[in-house]
């Protein structure tokens, strides 16, 4: 049997789909459910502890009291709008301090989260070691599949998005015949596509999402899920290319019934953009 597993539970259906595999594999589990962040529903019938995000002492004493030897993050956290109404503990205090001397980016935050419960005698995993089925794999994982123009797209897209995350700035950006009409940036995916829904260049176009170069790859893989799917096909948006074997798909069932159904591809390619298909 796997060594017991905490999971720190943030936002989205992440937490859920990791928490159904530890069931699959009847492997023990505990989950932390951060207050504002967590969906009661995903914590419903499992092991867990209600924990305000910003008490990171009482979080790693929960997991060894638990007998918690792996570490799994998953699910999005929003940044704090009101940082004056945090009672942060003296090991929150202590990390932002570390996190406060370089503050580059989003993944340098949480390479430092990392190296914290590392330092605390945890082992940290990827969600894709927990549950492998999310990985995307190589190729279209639906009926449809992007044309030559699309293909075109889609290479031009890996180069703009490497280079946004070279600079820690996001994962995606939108690519249509030829141009670059957005990326990322703190408002997520979400709000990419929502910018781009009143935009005709980005009729067919295609969402690109890959790994920042350095990543720490145990934490915030891309990933898509319906509502992602749902939002692209609202822009008008002719597909979905993410990085084979660097990108998750949440609920891959339901995320390639969606695509079929709306006529969008979502496809898995390299993450070189000399030979993405």
């Amino acid at each position: 049997m796997s060594d017991k597993l905490g999971v720190l539970a943030g936002g989205g259906r992440l937490p859920a789909c990791i928490i159904a595999a530890c069931r699959r594999q009847a492997r023990p589990y505990f989950v932390i459910a951060f207050e504002g962040f967590t969906d009661p529903a995903t914590v419903s019938g499992s092991p867990h502890a209600w924990i305000k995000l910003e008490k990171v002492g009482a979080t790693l004493r929960r997991l060894h009291q638990e007998g918690a030897r792996e570490v799994v993050l998953a699910g999005p956290v929003r940044r704090p709008t009101k940082w004056s109404s945090l009672r942060p503990d003296w090991r929150a205090i202590c990390l932002l301090a570390k996190m406060l001397r370089r503050w580059h980016g989003d993944n340098h935050v949480l390479s430092q989260v990392v190296k914290e419960l590392e330092a605390d005698g945890f082992r940290v995993v990827g969600a894709e070691a927990v549950a492998p089925e999310l990985l995307v794999r190589p190729g279209p994982l639906g009926r449809h599949r992007p044309d030559d123009r699309q293909g075109a797209d889609i290479a031009l897209g890996v180069a703009a998005a490497r280079d946004l995350g070279r600079r820690d700035r996001g994962q995606a950006v939108i690519v249509a015949n030829g141009r670059v009409l957005g990326r990322e940036t703190a408002g997520g995916t979400a709000a990419l596509l929502d910018g781009t829904v009143r935009l005709r260049e980005a009729r067919a176009g295609v969402l690109v999402k890959i790994t920042k170069p350095g990543q720490e790859r145990r934490v915030d893989l891309p990933s898509v899920g319906v509502d992602t799917v749902r939002q692209a096909a609202a822009a008008g948006l002719g597909g979905i290319a993410l990085e084979a074997g660097g990108s998750l798909v949440i609920d891959y069932d339901e995320v390639v019934r969606a695509a079929d159904e709306a006529g969008l591809f979502v496809v898995g390619v390299a993450a070189s953009a000399e030979n993405v298909l």
